[in-house]
């Protein structure tokens, strides 16, 4: 019997989604062994991710274990994932899709974002988010939260913000729901790349057999379709999860539709297109949105945030 050696962070949202592809390739007839390790992202919690560098804060030292063969799959939440991996690695599998929204979690189920009157501070780490509440909440605070799910409820209920900002995917895989006070439209508040999938992730030194299989039993067509294209568009940027970009591709009776943008860090300005292309053309899709984006503001966008953020 074929054994899948997986690798993963130590966080219970990452082990559940861990424990979930265990599961899948177990009901296929593949043993699993599941090796866990916090990344350098679990461990520094007292700076941004802008600021320690997005370029594989969550995946290098599974990466690690990847290319020396104690592991053969690491599994990812898709939006950690920089949009150019290191030479020697490539993504093999993306699961089917959870809902994509932002949401916000508080204790006061009266809290609401549309009166200006109320005094707000949310806890999120992401500077999409930011920039995206600057814009659309101009009179809301934020403060920096890191850490994972379970920490930062903690750091609200010790009243360090009055609401989370948090992926749908994983309140509700944590089974936090009940928390939920608002859900964001994703028509303003555009999920990044890969918000709600996870990624699987490889070495190219994995044997073929092995890869082939794993592909078969956890990729869903659809999610990588979409994926492919939200992926294509970050890569253009060279971004990753330290730049308020946004991506989300949603797939109709084989016509994929794309809708990306880029956020100045005040909020002042959004750049956003969508346009459409047949399946097959996902990367080019994605490819050419990111584009258009640069050479419409963007590239000098680009530049003064990677400027503020030193």
């Amino acid at each position: 019997m074929t054994t899948i050696k997986i690798g993963s962070r130590k966080s219970k949202l990452a082990m559940w989604q861990t424990e979930t592809v265990a599961r899948m390739l177990n009901e296929q007839g593949m043993e699993t062994v599941i090796s866990s390790m916090e990344t350098t992202g679990d461990k520094i919690l007292n700076v941004s991710i802008a600021k320690i560098g997005s370029k594989g804060v969550f995946t290098e030292e599974l990466e690690v274990q990847l290319q020396s063969g104690d592991t053969d799959i690491a599994v990812h939440s898709a939006k950690d994932m920089q949009s150019i991996l290191p030479p020697g690695f490539g993504l093999i599998a993306f699961t089917e899709r959870e809902k994509v929204n932002d949401v916000l979690l508080a204790l006061d189920t009266n809290l609401n974002l549309d009166d200006p009157a109320q005094t707000i501070c949310i806890g999120t780490s992401s500077v999409r988010r930011i920039a995206l509440l600057k814009h659309y909440y101009p009179h809301v605070q934020t403060v920096e939260m890191r850490g994972n799910l379970q920490t930062r409820i903690q750091k609200m209920r010790d009243g360090a913000c009055d609401a989370l900002m948090l992926a749908y995917a994983g309140v509700k895989r944590m089974e936090y729901e009940e928390m939920i006070v608002k859900i964001f439209s994703e028509n303003e508040f555009v999920p990044p790349v890969g918000q709600g999938c996870i990624a699987i992730e490889c070495s190219d030194g994995l044997a073929a057999e092995k890869k082939a299989m794993v592909r078969k039993c956890l990729n869903n067509p659809d999610s990588e379709a979409c994926l492919l294209a939200e992926r294509a568009y970050l890569r253009k940027l060279e971004g990753g999860c330290s730049i308020p970009a946004f991506g989300l591709a949603v797939l109709d009776n084989d016509v994929l539709t794309l809708t990306v943008g880029l956020a100045s860090l005040d909020g002042t300005t959004i750049l956003r297109k969508t346009e459409q292309a047949p399946r097959q053309d996902a990367e080019q899709l994605g490819a050419r949105l990111g584009n258009y984006i640069l050479d419409n503001g963007g590239r000098e966008m680009l530049a003064e945030i990677r400027r503020c953020q030193g």
